[in-house]
């Protein structure tokens, strides 16, 4: 499940990193090339289908590194370090009896 969840991380990343290069900030960029920006067509929808694709893979990222995460196995906790170390020292001293 693991293996899978971060295969879609690299890919999601990926296809981000191109959908980012096709925007541009200061309004060109797509839908520069699609004509004037009072055009009725595609202009307006492709600009919203890349923002929202955008967001999208940014939130499958978000989502799958949170469940990968959350599935790592947990580190056993020692309730008393200083304890265990006593412990060793007197099995240690009556070996030596």
């Amino acid at each position: 499940m693991s293996a899978v969840l971060s295969i879609v991380v690299l890919l999601a990343s990926i296809l981000l990193i191109f959908v980012v290069y096709i925007q541009n900030p200061k309004g060109g960029g797509l839908s520069s090339d699609f004509g004037s920006p009072g055009q009725l067509g595609g202009v307006k929808k492709t600009n919203e289908f890349i923002d929202k694709l955008t967001w999208s893979l940014a939130g499958v990222i978000v989502v799958a590194s949170i469940i990968i995460t959350m599935q790592q196995p947990k580190p056993k906790k020692v309730q008393n370090p200083a304890k265990a170390n006593t412990e060793q020292t007197n099995q240690n001293s009556q070996d030596t009896q």
